[in-house]
């Protein structure tokens, strides 16, 4: 593809360094990968004088809802997605029933054509198994697709209805419910933790006094990712959580952000002790059903025994299934489809205002602590300005756009969520391999989206050139 083709729209990027990587690492801003934890051009013209004059309600109909428009035609309106009723509550139009899989159907300010292209390219890459992808542009799906497949032996071509895991993406679940019961008055976010009487210990018994909000930025204190590998080892997460009293701290609980797992999921034991529910029904209550996400579901067996889920995979060899993060289902505990999880960031775009509000979504989104340069010093990382977490939520400047995401990573799967709050446009995606260049790929997405020169975040051929050098032992 050619760099003009691909210039026409707009971008945004992220790597292994950054969004949000893991079961260890998470999220973007981790150090390092872990294991759990991140079409044509919009055509239709504006309708001439004449034709306006002559029908004006029928072509402005028509052109809205069949042909689209662009930038500087489209009038301001509700999208489709998310249309508001007289009493205030949000119509939820199934997106399944009408999804952009064609390339006749791709339409809107990013060249889907040439995305589609990169994407193909992409995952000719030996480190790439199968991935589906949505992007919801101007706060509508606008494109969705599967490729690859669902297992590299035997595996089925991945559709946008297969289900993947969302690793540590599921934060932003913990996080946006968290919110939601505190809105609702179930709790307040300044309650310390000794009010709910969880399994947390930390030295000089701070948990008495960390905050639910402290907890959900991550501002324990605890070193990095503190006792993963125990959690990995089969260790009960309640007894490991106990066992935090002893750990040295990286910084007082409340002060700094260090990304965690284990201790993170104890905000699954303030939920539970408040709403007297276990915690997957009170996310499938308060959110996934009335935001319509029907494959959405938290734990192991439901992602093993649906009918056709990706299998992990790495290196072109599938991997055990494990249940170690499932654990810790606040963390990591999350399952759907690519269509799912597309709802999921038109509800954090502030679509949906009936499940999510616009004042939980800023307790979410807003930024409650500065986290170190995501992606390290790659040119990804050097390009993200002012990172920082809100609750189970990261947000940074990319090339002056403020965006919103998470990622996740566990053992043969990655995901990611990554969109801009004002223009509500976004990216999100699912694959089960341990590939990092959908991360940078977002950065190509999002350069389209804002018209921005080309910039060959993916470096395919570099890519190529590495991996035979080193098969010749170069």
């Amino acid at each position: 593809m050619s760099a003009p083709q691909w210039r026409r729209r707009r971008s945004f990027q992220f790597t292994r360094r950054g969004f949000d990587l893991d079961a260890r690492g998470d999220d973007f801003g981790g150090r390092r990968l872990t294991r759990l934890d991140n079409t044509p051009r919009a055509f239709g013209r504006r309708p001439s004088r004449r034709r306006l004059l002559a029908g004006a309600a029928l072509v402005v109909a028509l052109g809205a809802a069949a042909l689209g428009v662009t930038h500087c035609a489209r009038s301001p309106k509700t999208p489709k997605t998310a249309v508001a009723s007289a009493s205030g509550a949000a119509a939820l139009p199934d997106l399944r029933a009408d999804l952009p899989t064609r390339p006749q159907d791709w339409r809107g300010a990013i060249d889907y054509r040439a995305l589609d292209a990169r994407i193909r390219a992409m995952m000719a890459d030996r480190s790439m198994e199968g991935l589906a992808i949505a992007v919801i542009e101007d706060g509508r799906l606008a494109f969705v697709q599967g490729y690859g497949r669902t297992a590299p032996e035997g595996g089925e071509k991945v559709e946008p209805g297969t289900l993947f895991r969302w690793a540590s993406l599921s934060k932003t679940v913990a996080g946006s419910l968290s919110a939601a019961l505190a809105d609702g008055g179930a709790f307040s976010l300044t309650d310390p933790l000794g009010k709910f009487g969880t399994s947390l210990r930390l030295p000089g018994e701070a948990e008495r006094t960390l905050t639910v909000e402290q907890l959900l930025s991550q501002r324990t204190g605890l070193p990095r990712n503190a006792y993963d590998g125990w959690l990995e080892g089969g260790r009960d997460p309640r007894m490991i959580r106990g066992s935090f009293g002893a750990v040295p701290l990286q910084c007082p609980p409340g002060t700094c952000h260090s990304y965690q797992n284990i201790a993170y999921d104890t905000i699954r034991e303030v939920v539970e002790t408040t709403t007297h529910q276990p915690y997957a029904e009170e996310a499938r209550r308060r959110l996934f059903r009335p935001l319509g996400m029907t494959s959405a579901s938290i734990g192991l067996d439901a992602l093993r025994t649906a009918p056709h889920w990706a299998r992990p995979s790495r290196g072109g060899r599938e991997m055990t299934l494990v249940d170690a993060y499932y654990r810790v289902p606040a963390a990591a505990g999350v399952n759907s489809d690519i269509i799912d999880l597309a709802r999921w960031m038109q509800a954090q775009m502030g679509l949906v205002p009936a499940v999510l509000s616009g004042k939980v979504l800023d307790d979410i989104q807003r930024p409650r602590v500065n986290t170190g340069r995501p992606y390290g010093n790659s040119p990804l990382g050097r390009t993200l300005e002012h990172p920082g977490y809100g609750l189970g939520m990261r947000s940074f400047t990319y090339k002056g756009h403020r965006l919103v995401g998470h990622s996740g990573a566990v053992t043969g799967y990655r995901s990611t969520m990554m969109f801009d709050p004002a223009t509500k446009t976004g990216v999100v995606m699912l694959w089960n391999s341990e590939g990092s260049l959908p991360f940078k790929l977002q950065a190509e997405v999002f350069d389209s989206y804002y018209h921005l020169p080309f910039e060959d975040w993916l470096q395919l051929k570099d890519a190529e050139r590495r991996s035979a050098e080193a098969d010749e032992g170069i």
